[in-house]
């Protein structure tokens, strides 16, 4: 600045070619001129180091020439100018990537993002970035279109748009924008967040491999085959057997269900994946193995019934897709490895109980109110125990138990009062067993006798052989009383009584008369009936 103690100081601002004063001031006075866009925005201080001019709330239009002019009359005058400069930073620049999918099967390059700044003053510049790298426009690969505009601010918008022609590579590509603008000291840059786009490629490899069960496959698993190739987006699969190439199975986009499988399903399974002329060439492989083990074969099958020292061989085998070991139990306790179990010198100890008769159920008929003995008995190592459950009678106890060695008898007594169901129970730490008496009760009847011809003919016999007898003894008695052996008379009567465990007793009483005979005779044929004359003399 210059300055000058006589004379004048002219500020001036020029724009258009025309100039406008500002300020003046001389020995005498100072003044700013009214009228102009800078009468209340400018300020003016005078020191010993010259004169000051301050602009205050700057604006686009401010940016222009501005003259300072001395006059120091005899000491000449002076013209110096400086161009004042506006900057406006520019907004944070918006990015936004296109959304749908771009194919790198596309020849020419693809609209990938647009970056926007906005409030800029000069004009902002926008630069592209992949992955850190800027990008410059080339032909057939990359090409960058801009568009600007000036809005009634005089700031500036700025637009660029991205166009690139993908790879398969650029799926994991970070795309960003960059704003340079001008400012006093220099240049400065703002760049926008990054973003990434989807790419579309074909599938050039496929995977199959089992997603279940973990480890072997056995009968009865359902199993999970799912296949993935490298394509974007995941094609749909389709899913065949290489032992069957005509026969697509039924499966949900990128997984195989196999329900129950069974050994028939072992082989190479196959996955294509699908595009939109037919099915690729590529494909992806899988080995399935489905195992199997059969119900184990025992020969001899179920009981093999023995005689005690007896020897037994026994196998068990079964169809299997893997090597198997065989192992015999008893009672849970190992007693034999191998497919082949040999058996020697049967004893008790090698099965349960053993019930004594061959029959397990005994019918039987019996009048009621007899009292039956029932009777079972057992044998087995360790020594079993016997007990009884009746039903149909509650008047039954047990007469005889007894054990000896290997075997348990018991003996139990019932009253038949109606049908009487017995079991007995035989049980042991290796076994039971059961014998069941079923009793049917027939009722009591009571009859008499009809008379036969047969009975008759008995009686009769009888009855001659006692008149026989009777007729000896009275020949002896008679003959006995003539001689004067037997007295005559009450006091010598002789009474000889036979008794007879039988139904029908015959009493007989010898008498000295003949009329007394005639009387024992028909007493022995009416039997004990007694007339009223029938008493002894």
């Amino acid at each position: 600045m210059i300055g000058a103690e006589e004379g004048g100081l002219d500020k001036m601002a020029e724009r258009g070619g025309s100039r406008s004063r500002l300020y003046y001031a001389d020995a005498n006075q100072e003044l700013i001129d009214s009228g102009t866009d800078y009468t209340d925005r400018i300020n003016v201080v005078t020191d010993e180091k010259g004169t000051l001019l301050s602009i205050q709330d700057v604006r686009l239009s401010d940016e222009r020439e501005f003259y300072c002019h001395v006059n120091g009359l005899a000491a000449g005058s002076g013209v110096r100018k400086t161009h004042l400069r506006v900057f406006a930073p520019p907004d944070v620049p918006e990015i936004e990537s296109v959304t749908t999918g771009i194919s790198v099967t596309k020849d020419t390059p693809s609209k990938v993002a647009s970056c926007e700044t906005r409030n800029g003053f000069p004009k902002p510049n926008i630069t592209w970035y992949r992955d850190g790298e800027p990008l410059m426009n080339e032909s057939g690969r990359v090409n960058i279109v801009i568009l600007s505009s000036r809005m009634s601010s005089d700031l500036y918008s700025v637009q660029s748009t991205l166009e690139y022609k993908v790879e398969k590579e650029d799926k994991d590509a970070r795309f960003s924008c960059e704003v340079s603008f001008f400012v006093p000291d220099g240049i400065r840059t703002i760049e926008s967040p990054s973003v990434n786009i989807t790419v579309h490629y074909p599938t050039t490899m496929v995977e199959l491999w089992k997603e279940s069960p973990q480890g072997l496959v056995k009968e009865g698993d359902t199993v999970e085959l799912r296949c993935q190739g490298d394509g974007n987006p995941p094609p749909h699969f389709i899913f065949n057997k290489v032992e069957e190439p005509d026969v697509n199975f039924e499966s949900s986009r990128d997984m195989l269900i196999l329900s129950s499988v069974s050994r028939k399903d072992s082989g190479t399974y196959q996955c294509h994946p699908l595009k939109d002329d037919g099915v690729m060439e590529v494909k992806g492989e899988v080995e399935l193995k489905v195992h199997y083990l059969d119900t184990a074969v025992v020969v001899p099958k179920d009981e093999e019934l023995m005689h005690k020292g007896e020897d037994l061989t026994a196998t068990c085998n079964a169809l299997s897709s893997r090597s198997t070991s065989t192992v015999w139990y008893k009672d849970g306790k190992v007693v034999g490895r191998g497919n082949t179990f040999h058996l020697q010198n049967a004893t008790y100890e090698r099965s349960g109980p053993e019930l004594v008769g061959s029959e397990e159920e005994v019918q039987l008929d019996e009048v009621e109110g007899r009292v039956v003995n029932l009777s079972c008995e057992a044998l087995g190592n360790p020594l079993p125990s016997i007990s009884w459950n009746i039903t149909g009678s509650q008047s039954w106890h047990e007469v005889d138990k007894k054990t000896h060695k290997h075997m348990t008898h018991s003996v139990v007594s019932v009253k038949v009062t109606s049908d009487i169901t017995a079991e007995c129970n035989v049980s042991s730490d290796r076994g039971s067993g059961v014998k069941i008496f079923k009793i049917k009760a027939i009722p009591r009847v009571t009859t008499t006798a009809p008379f036969t011809p047969e009975g008759s003919g008995v009686i009769i016999v009888v009855i001659i052989v006692c008149l026989l007898l009777l007729a000896f003894l009275g020949s002896v008695i008679y003959f006995l009383h003539k001689k004067g052996k037997i007295p005559c008379g009450r006091s010598g009567k002789q009474e000889i009584t036979k008794e007879k465990t039988t139904k029908d007793e015959i009493v007989v009483e010898m008498k000295t008369n003949t009329k007394n005979e005639e009387a024992i005779l028909l007493k022995a044929v009416n039997g004990d009936k007694k007339g009223p004359n029938d008493q002894p003399l």
